[in-house]
C-alpha cells in the first residue's frame, strides 16, 4: 500500500511545520502550503488524500479554495478538513462553520490544535 498524502495549508509557517512533523512521525507523506493560491498549485503538482485547510489566509481563503475544489470533478472527491480560529470569533467575522459546511468541508478541528485529535481525525478520513 502506498503512503497516504496529506496536504497542510496554513499562513502559519509554526503550525504547519507541527502539524507536518506529527502527521510524517505516524506514517503520512506530508506537504505544505501558506495560502490558497500555493494550495492550489501543489494540488495540481501532486494529488492528495486529503488536505487540512486553514480557513483565513492571504490571497485566497480556505472557504474559496474549498468551494473551488467541491465544485471540480477532478478534485471533488478529495476530503477537506477546515482548520480554523474563528470559532470564538464568528460573531465578530464573516466567517462561520456554517458557510463552510454549505462547502461540503468533510470536517473541522479549531485551533489551537489538538494534534493526536487532528491526525486521528486525518486516519479516518482516508482509511
Amino acid at each position: 500500500m502506498s503512503q497516504k498524502y496529506v496536504l497542510i495549508v496554513d499562513d502559519d509557517p509554526d503550525l504547519v511545520e507541527a502539524v507536518a512533523m506529527n502527521l510524517s512521525a505516524k506514517g503520512f507523506a506530508v506537504g505544505k502550503a501558506y495560502d490558497g493560491v500555493e494550495a492550489w498549485e501543489s494540488i495540481k503538482s501532486r494529488r492528495p488524500d486529503l488536505i487540512v485547510l486553514d480557513v483565513m489566509m492571504p490571497r485566497k481563503d480556505g472557504y474559496e479554495v474549498c468551494d473551488e475544489l467541491k465544485k471540480d470533478a477532478a478534485w471533488k472527491d478529495i476530503p477537506v478538513i477546515m482548520l480554523t480560529a474563528v470559532g470564538a470569533a464568528v460573531p465578530n467575522t464573516t466567517y462561520s462553520h456554517q458557510e463552510g459546511m454549505k462547502l461540503l468541508a468533510d470536517d473541522y478541528i479549531a485551533k489551537p490544535v489538538d494534534l493526536d485529535k487532528l491526525a486521528g481525525m486525518v486516519q479516518e478520513l482516508i482509511a
